[in-house]
């Protein structure tokens, strides 16, 4: 078999609790320099929030970022991988469902994430998305 998702993913993803309210999601985002927050009850996986879903699930349509909660704006239908799947998988469902970013489970709980950035810079470093994702942030 080839190479397995654990070795590209990143490990201890950022997680917060079901009824964490939006704000304190964005600013975790910032101090973090991150665009994804997994979502969890217990260690039960529930969903995923992004960067863009805050825009566009809160801010667009005129929430209260301070007393909106992640379970009323993440994605709940979650396309996952586990840390043994093999990476060709872990393309193969990104491009079936045109996703940036898979959660990686073992059960219910999450234990990484994998995004396309992690598969540019393994597959492919010198190509744009590669080098873009490989580059310090800008503060």
């Amino acid at each position: 078999m080839g190479q397995q998702v654990r070795e590209i993913m990143t490990s201890a993803p950022a997680t917060v609790g079901v009824l964490t309210a939006v704000s304190e999601v964005a600013h975790r985002m910032r101090e973090e320099n991150i665009g994804v927050v997994l979502v969890a009850e217990g260690d039960v996986l529930r969903g995923l929030v992004t960067d863009r879903d805050l825009v566009v699930r809160v801010l667009a349509e005129g929430k209260d970022p301070g007393e909106t909660t992640v379970r009323d704006v993440c994605s709940t239908d979650l396309v996952t991988v586990a840390p043994g799947d093999a990476v060709d998988d872990a393309i193969r469902l990104m491009r079936e469902n045109a996703l940036r970013r898979l959660p990686v489970v073992e059960g219910s709980t999450a234990v990484g994430i994998v995004s396309l950035g992690d598969l540019a810079i393994e597959r492919d470093p010198t190509s744009a998305l590669g080098d873009v994702s490989a580059a310090a942030p800008h503060t």
